[in-house]
Parts: C-alpha cells; sequence; structure tokens
C-alpha cells in the first residue's frame, strides 16, 4: 500500500484520528484531575476503555499512540497496536521528544527527537505502526512568532517527514500556533499562514511527497484570553481562506486539533468549516481532550464505571462525527454533555 493510500484509508468514510499519545506528565496531569492515580495501570486501563469501546472503528480511521502504549497489552491480553488493527484502525505513533525552550528567543519554543530517529522508525515500521506525528509548538503575542522559530520547526517538521517516509510511515506535521493570550483571529490568521507557509515549503527542500503527508493544524480562532471571541463562521472562513493560501492539493488530508477549545466549541467550529463543502483535500479532525475529557470524568478509575465511560466516548464520538459531515446542532451537544 502507498503512503498516500495510508493517508486516504485513515481519514475514509468522513473517519477522524484519536489523538491518544499524551506523554506521561499530560496524562498524569488529567488523571489526577479526575482523583485518578497516574501508574503504568491506570493509563494503560484507560486507553483500553477507549479502544474497546463499541462500534468505535465506525468513527475512528486512526489513533496517535504513546511509546508506553506500543509495547503494552489490553486486558484482554491482545498487544494495544494488535487490538486497534484487529478492528480495522490504522495505528500511529507520536515521535516527537517535546517542545523545548529555545535559546537565546524567551517564550519559544523548538521541539526535539530527531536524534535516532531513523533508528526509532525501523523498529515502529517492525511492530505495525504505519503513520506517525511530530507536533512543534509556535507561540502567539504582537510580536511573537519570531523568523527563527517558525523557520527551526518548520526544518525539524521536514527532517521528521522525510525520515518517516523513508521507513514507510506516513508522517502527520502538526505546527500548532498556540492560542493562549489575547491577540484577535486576525492575528491568528497571519501566524497559522505563516508557520503552515514555511512548512510546506520545508517539506518540499527535504523532497517530502506532499501526496504522502497528512496535515493536523489549529483552527484560526481568537486568543482565547482576549474580550473579542470570533463565532463559528468567521472561524470557518478564515481557517479555510489560510489552508487555501498554504496548503497544496496533493496534500490528501487536513485534520484538527481541539487545542484547548472546549468540547462544544471545538464540534461547532469543525461543523461550520464542514458546512462549506468539500474541499481540495479531506478535512477531518484529530482530538485529545474533546474526545477523551468527558469518558475520563465518567471513569474517574473505578471499574463499574467503564460501560458508562465507553458510552460517554461514543457519544463524544457520535456528535464531532455529526459536526464532521456538517450535521452537528447545539441542542444535540447539549443533550449529549
Amino acid at each position: 500500500m502507498t503512503l498516500n493510500e495510508t493517508a486516504r484509508e485513515i481519514l475514509a468514510d468522513g473517519k477522524g484520528i484519536l489523538a491518544a499519545d499524551e506523554s506521561t506528565g499530560t496524562i498524569t496531569k488529567r488523571l489526577e484531575a479526575v482523583g485518578v492515580e497516574s501508574t503504568e495501570d491506570t493509563r494503560r486501563r484507560f486507553r483500553d476503555l477507549l479502544f474497546t469501546t463499541k462500534d468505535v472503528e465506525n468513527s475512528l480511521g486512526g489513533v496517535i499512540l504513546y511509546d508506553e502504549t506500543v509495547r503494552q497489552d489490553a486486558l484482554d491480553g491482545t498487544g494495544m497496536v494488535d487490538l486497534l488493527r484487529r478492528r480495522g484502525i490504522v495505528p500511529g505513533i507520536k515521535v516527537d521528544g517535546g517542545a523545548k525552550d529555545l535559546a537565546g528567543f524567551p517564550g519559544e519554543k523548538v521541539t526535539e527527537g530527531l536524534d535516532g530517529l531513523r533508528e526509532r522508525f525501523a523498529e515502529y515500521a517492525g511492530l505495525g505502526l504505519r503513520f506517525a506525528k511530530w507536533r512543534s509548538v509556535i507561540s502567539v503575542s504582537g510580536d511573537l512568532p519570531t523568523a527563527t522559530a517558525v523557520e527551526l520547526n518548520a526544518a525539524g517538521q521536514a527532517r521528521y517527514a522525510a525520515l518517516a517516509q523513508e521507513a514507510g510511515l506516513v508522517p502527520i506535521v502538526e505546527p500548532e500556533s498556540i492560542m493562549d493570550g489575547d491577540h484577535g483571529i486576525v492575528r491568528s490568521a497571519e501566524v497559522t499562514e505563516e508557520v503552515l507557509a514555511a512548512t510546506v515549503e520545508a517539506l518540499r527542500r527535504q523532497r517530502v511527497a506532499l501526496e504522502g503527508v497528512l496535515v493536523k493544524t489549529n483552527m484560526v480562532v481568537s486568543g482565547y484570553a482576549g474580550s473579542d471571541q470570533a463565532g463559528p463562521e468567521e472561524v470557518a472562513d478564515r481557517t479555510l481562506e489560510v489552508l487555501h493560501r498554504t496548503i497544496p492539493a496533493a496534500v490528501p488530508g487536513i485534520v484538527f486539533l481541539s487545542g484547548g477549545q472546549d468540547d462544544a466549541q471545538a464540534n461547532a467550529n469543525l461543523d461550520a468549516i464542514a458546512r462549506r463543502g468539500p474541499q481540495p483535500w479531506i478535512v477531518s479532525f484529530s482530538y485529545a481532550r474533546a474526545l477523551q475529557g468527558r469518558p475520563m470524568s465518567v471513569w474517574a478509575g473505578a471499574e463499574e464505571n467503564v460501560a458508562s465511560a465507553q458510552d460517554a466516548f461514543a457519544e463524544r464520538l457520535r456528535l464531532t462525527g455529526a459536526a464532521n459531515r456538517g450535521e452537528w446542532t447545539a441542542d444535540a451537544e447539549r443533550a449529549g454533555s
């Protein structure tokens, strides 16, 4: 199967991607927030809960895993990767080493993890992983990002993507313009366009085949601390305007991260984008918190809550799937909360 075919398989029939690749530090914070001690076993049990939810394969074409999960067994003794494959879900892997402070550039980050990546990809391919993800973090303010931060992160994305394709894995490139702060949607659009354009140019320079890449990006929204919050219609218009200016039609698919939006906001914006009709690329979702937050709260670490938590996860998938088809309503969201 070609990289392009794999990318299209992941997003076929309106399906999206579950981002279940939180680092140990990140998932620990989320588990502790619902009163659950974070251990290797509790992390395994929560992810098993998600992956064994009834009919999950009807909504998800891919799941991004963390290295720990790749090496774990599900509760029935099946390897987590094999569990997903058995359900017709394409397994992927987060490979970046996290965003670290960029020396000399206060407030900015650069993603690490390229050292030894060729060897890691060879191992992951042997373990049955078929796609990968690399996230870079771009700070947004009146004078950030700097050109240096944009260029360094774009170059890292391109080097990672080339190594992924060399190993036969589809790279998801995720340059996320962080929406913390009080900037308006116009500034958000400017930065997102600059970052995506730089990333695509770096991919070309690195001789990455765009036909075998997926792009994961933020929606163009107002800074969360700002007083003037753009509504879904403006978010959809500005997001698609930026994407049409930067992402070539050769790229098979674009998936949106939820980026700290609450469940309803993420789906309202996705729905507004979907209602704009077909685009040159497949457009879908790759959510983490917007899909996992509610089931994690319902579960709260208790075995007797597993069925209810799976129902909550199935409901989040149903609502997000409706948004991805342009069929979401606020009333349905409230009823499903």
